[in-house]
């Protein structure tokens, strides 16, 4: 009993290790609050350690465990009486001091773009455009029909479009 415990540790810090950047990065851009997405990233990963064993190994790991990154992110997107709006910037781990102003300004306008967007237009937009995943990728982590991905992200994609055009953004 204590060897398996110690494997699946072991093999639990490799998971954190592999997915936390990035469990962090989706929660950040879907919740817009440094500190939430912060107890967001610490809430999947608690979930996942806990549901492991109702992980199907016929599906992808990666969209279990990316699915409960987006479940809690609505759930806490529901729970927020009020949106707070912190101005920081999205965290990216690089500093480019040449093209600093403007890239912050830049993450900024787009942010709060994505922002003003619905949640589910919102996630697959993050998914697709930032996370590369495909359709199929995120029609699974979303569990929705392809064809729905592909109707969100256009529609998304509009919406995002018509909002940094009413914030002015030319490029």
């Amino acid at each position: 009993m204590m060897e398996t415990m110690k494997v699946d540790r072991q093999t639990f810090e490799v998971l954190v290790a592999k997915y936390e950047k990035t469990i962090f990065n989706i929660a950040y851009r879907l919740v817009n609050d440094y500190e939430d997405a912060m107890d967001i990233t610490q809430t999947v990963f608690l979930k996942a350690y806990e549901k492991l064993d109702t992980y199907n190994p016929a599906h992808k790991f990666f969209s279990w465990f990316y699915r409960i990154c987006i479940n809690e992110s609505l759930n806490h997107i529901s729970k927020r009486k009020r949106e707070v709006r912190l101005d920081r910037d999205i965290p990216t781990g690089r500093s480019n001091p040449e093209a600093g102003a403007t890239q912050r300004e830049a993450n900024k306008q787009l942010q709060n773009a994505l922002m003003s967007l619905k949640f589910d237009y919102r996630a697959v937009l993050v998914l697709k455009h930032i996370y590369d995943f495909s359709y199929k990728e995120i029609g699974e982590i979303m569990e929705i029909p392809e064809k729905t991905v592909k109707s969100r992200l256009f529609s998304g994609r509009q919406l995002l479009k018509e909002s940094l055009i009413k914030q002015g953004f030319t490029k």
